[in-house]
């Protein structure tokens, strides 16, 4: 399985922007499929969005559709997801994780492979 590490995560203003990025090592990422998940304290890890192997297809949560952008660089072994307009209920610690499904996937159970996470706070 490869190996993934989030980065880009910090402390943002509501209306504000973060760009959180995945990279993965061990393990080319071409041919899997991969997805971003958040969770915020108390609550259960919940779909953000997600991306097919090859960019063809894109997949995103009804609650940050419009805000987020999803992308990858397969020669980089990178997964980044771009976020805007940013709100206090974004706020959670965002997962990267990737599927051998070569189609995005909204189930984290598709996933067997996930990094550490990294944390994003929106708050005045």
């Amino acid at each position: 399985q490869a190996r993934l590490a989030e980065s880009g995560g910090g402390p943002v203003q509501p209306g504000g922007s973060l760009r959180l990025s995945c990279a993965a090592s061990g393990r080319t990422l071409v041919g899997s499929s991969m997805g971003w998940f958040r969770q915020a304290p108390g609550k259960e890890r919940e779909f953000v969005a997600a991306i097919a192997w090859n960019s063809a297809s894109t997949s995103y949560a009804n609650s940050v559709k419009g805000r987020c952008i999803i992308s990858r660089d397969n020669a980089k072994n990178t997964v980044f997801l771009q976020m805007s307009s940013l709100k206090p209920e974004d706020s959670g610690v965002y997962y990267c994780s990737a599927s051998p499904l070569r189609l995005p996937s909204t189930r984290s159970q598709d996933y067997p492979s996930w990094g550490q996470g990294t944390q994003v706070t929106v708050s005045s």
